[in-house]
């Protein structure tokens, strides 16, 4: 037997309808705050997540799954939302369009790392991006989707991180204060973080090892060292935020995993799902664009992992809205029944009822177990006797009551009902 490959997953016809109350939501949230959906291929040219993504981060250096196509080309397949979004921006001249252009995704994303709870090698991620919006009045409004999303799906114990990480004008004075600090600690830190010392200082501060976390404590601020630009940026952010009741904390550790992010970022994170808690997180990437070879557009957006948000629903023990059961079940008593059942099944679905008749020349004791099995909701009886006098008869699963419908007025009765 052929198994599947190590850190992806199924979804069996049983679960898919959770899969399609988070992303049925998510899809309705996006309407309203006027985002339209974008798809872009699973797969994109490596140089696009090395320049977007950044030739630092994790995701390039150990989780991407790369390889040559049959013409030599380096292709990878996405680890992440934004850079695609931003080349099809780019190369589709949407900047040339109205803006702010606002857009969501739902899309598989693949890493080559450990599996672990709410995270596989081939997951999902619901993504949202705006482009064009230049105040902070964006950053609120992603914000606020996302929270809305979250609201809605009925996760609880939520916690929105908020920091501001600065741009390129005022980081450099923050990363030159952060390795002053930390340069005498290196000896104690991962090898990670000693690599990170010189090329990208600022990702050090999202290390979880807990040396590096513990010296980390102590480390300067990069709210301290924002330029009045940023600075002005945030202060106005956190007075809408306060301003709409949205409740954060200020995290002066949050720097979030890629390097496009400037300015703002933030995660809502969960403590139920244990140490790798963050249910959904984005920020400001001003520069993204300009990066890889577009105008000078800014942008903000969030990406939250499908899987992750389902495991939250379960350990929290709010689950998932049942599935819709099943309408009706049309039983066939014998050949001329089964063509009636066959009949009646079309005639229902047309008119909007979920049907299913028997496929398996079952008796009639096993077609009312089958239907049970299913979840229907009523049972439509045909046979020769039922032909004969023109009426079927309608049985209700949930209190075993049953009723004589005219044939012609069955589709009418059930619609009342269901």
């Amino acid at each position: 037997m052929i198994n599947i490959p190590k850190g992806t997953k199924d979804v069996l016809p049983s679960e898919a309808y959770k899969w399609h109350f988070v992303e049925g939501t998510a899809r309705r949230i996006a309407a309203l705050y006027n985002l339209r959906e974008i798809r872009t291929p699973v797969f994109e040219h490596t140089e696009l997540f090395l320049r977007g993504v950044g030739d630092t981060t994790d995701i390039v250096n150990k989780e991407m799954y790369t390889f040559l196509d049959k013409g030599e080309r380096s292709i990878t397949l996405k680890p992440e939302g934004t850079a695609g979004v931003v080349r099809s921006f780019i190369e589709n001249g949407m900047a040339g369009g109205v803006l702010p252009a606002k857009m969501y995704y739902i899309t598989p994303v693949f890493r080559y790392e450990r599996p672990q709870a709410g995270r596989l090698r081939e997951h999902h991620q619901f993504g949202v991006e705006i482009f064009g919006g230049k105040g902070p009045e964006t950053d609120a409004e992603v914000i606020l989707l996302a929270r809305d999303y979250i609201a809605a799906l009925g996760v609880e114990g939520v916690e929105l991180n908020l920091n501001s990480i600065g741009c390129r004008h005022c980081r450099p004075k923050f990363n030159e204060a952060l390795k002053e600090y930390l340069r005498p600690h290196l000896p104690e830190m991962c090898p990670t973080c000693n690599a990170r010392f010189e090329k990208n200082p600022l990702r050090i501060l999202d290390c979880k090892e807990e040396a590096c976390a513990r010296i980390n404590e102590s480390a300067p601020k990069t709210l301290d060292f924002l330029c009045d630009e940023c600075r002005e940026h945030f202060e106005k952010l956190c007075a809408i935020l306060d301003s709409c009741g949205v409740k954060y904390k200020l995290n002066p550790k949050l720097v979030r995993g890629l390097d496009y992010y400037s300015k703002t970022v933030f995660e809502f994170v969960s403590t139920s799902i244990g140490s790798q808690g963050t249910v959904l997180g984005g920020g400001r990437y001003d520069t993204l664009i300009e990066n890889l070879g577009g105008p000078s557009v800014p942008a903000v957006g969030f990406g939250s992992g499908i899987e992750r948000m389902l495991l939250v629903l379960e350990n929290t023990g709010k689950g998932v809205p049942a599935e819709p059961p099943l309408g009706a079940y049309v039983a066939g008593l014998d050949e001329a029944g089964r063509e009636a059942a066959f009949r009646l099944a079309g005639e229902l679905r047309a008119a909007g009822v979920s049907a299913e008749f028997d496929h398996a020349a079952r008796s009639v004791k096993a077609q009312f177990k089958y239907a049970g099995k299913i979840g229907a909701r009523y049972v439509v009886v045909i046979g020769s006797q039922e032909l004969e006098s023109g009426a079927y008869t309608v049985k209700n699963m949930a209190d075993s009551s049953s009723e004589s419908v005219k044939a012609e007025s069955v589709v009418g009765y059930l619609l009342q009902r269901l």
